[in-house]
């Protein structure tokens, strides 16, 4: 399985402060925005990723990331010259996935939930063809929104549509086989000058090999893509890292505890930060005494919370 976080577009809904950076560089709360899409990936179990992004910010997030092995994991980076759509992403990163499947997330896309961990490993090691997360949202005439019967085959999407026929919306994650590239490939543009991912997904469902994976209840789901939300999920991370004394996506403490790292290389990052929480609490975990051991007894995922055992 293969990974691959767009992370391009034009920023415009959070300009000004993106006039000079990508979106994905702001931070949300406490760590860039990248870091999320990146550990969600990681705790699916992928380590080859591919990070999509403009031209000018490529080497922004070389800076930051590197090839990725500091984590245990590799990076690889391309750019979209044109914001045209989510599906460019499968086109851009067609050689890339090769005969793999792929999982394609977007950038300013959060989830945390108990058990998430869990859930997205069984959708990936499940699926076959295409499988789209679900949410149940509010106002879902605000989203494309995804029907679907007792056994999760989807029946139908609809793009924002005036009467929608589930409150489920379709979130910024995917795993799509290797066909995906092709698919996306035979797309035409919108009425909004783009390509739509929904048109992907439309083509599995039309072959009967689209399938569904909801998010209950439990479950946040956050687009940090305006100011008003970028500030919600800044303060949903706050506050949630300091009720339970963990934080989330961080980057180091995942590799460290799928054994990608060593405590050694934990602990010396850790100390290339100790004058901020980010280090000391880098350096706390690889100071800990029976790390795994205490981290396995009381079940916590890395990243999202608890989480039963696998």
């Amino acid at each position: 399985m293969k990974g691959i976080i767009l992370a391009g577009g034009s920023g415009t809904r959070l300009s000004p402060s993106t006039d000079g950076i990508n979106k994905h560089l702001l931070a949300v709360y406490d760590k860039p925005m990248i870091y999320y899409p990146i550990s969600i990936l990681m705790l699916g179990g992928i380590k080859d990723i591919m990070i999509i992004s403009t031209k000018d910010d490529q080497e922004r997030f070389k800076a930051l990331l590197g090839d990725g092995s500091a984590l245990g994991i590799s990076l690889t980076y391309e750019h979209q010259i044109e914001p045209n759509g989510i599906p460019e992403a499968l086109i851009i990163g067609e050689k890339f996935i090769g005969k793999d499947d792929v999982t394609l997330i977007l950038g300013d896309n959060i989830f945390y939930g108990q058990g998430f961990t869990n859930l997205f490993r069984r959708a990936i090691k499940n699926h076959e063809h295409a499988t789209i997360f679900g949410y149940r949202v509010k106002d879902p005439k605000r989203f494309g929104v995804v029907e679907f019967d007792q056994n999760q085959k989807v029946l139908s999407l609809e793009e924002k549509p005036e009467e929608p026929k589930s409150d489920f919306a379709v979130t910024g994650l995917y795993i799509y086989d290797h066909h995906a590239a092709k698919i996306a490939r035979k797309l035409t543009f919108s009425a909004r000058g783009e390509l739509e991912i929904t048109d992907v997904n439309r083509e599995y469902l039309k072959k009967g090999q689209l399938d569904v994976q909801l998010l209950g209840r439990g479950f946040a789901w956050m687009d940090a893509g305006t100011h008003e939300s970028l500030f919600e999920a800044s303060e949903f991370i706050k506050n949630i890292q300091d009720r339970q004394g963990f934080k989330l996506a961080c980057l180091e403490e995942i590799a460290f505890y799928l054994r990608y790292i060593s405590k050694e290389a934990l602990y010396k990052k850790g100390k290339s930060m100790e004058k901020n929480d980010y280090g000391k609490y880098l350096m706390e975990i690889a100071n800990r005494k029976h790390n795994q051991q205490y981290w396995e007894s009381i079940d916590r995922d890395p990243v999202l919370g608890l989480v039963e055992n696998e």
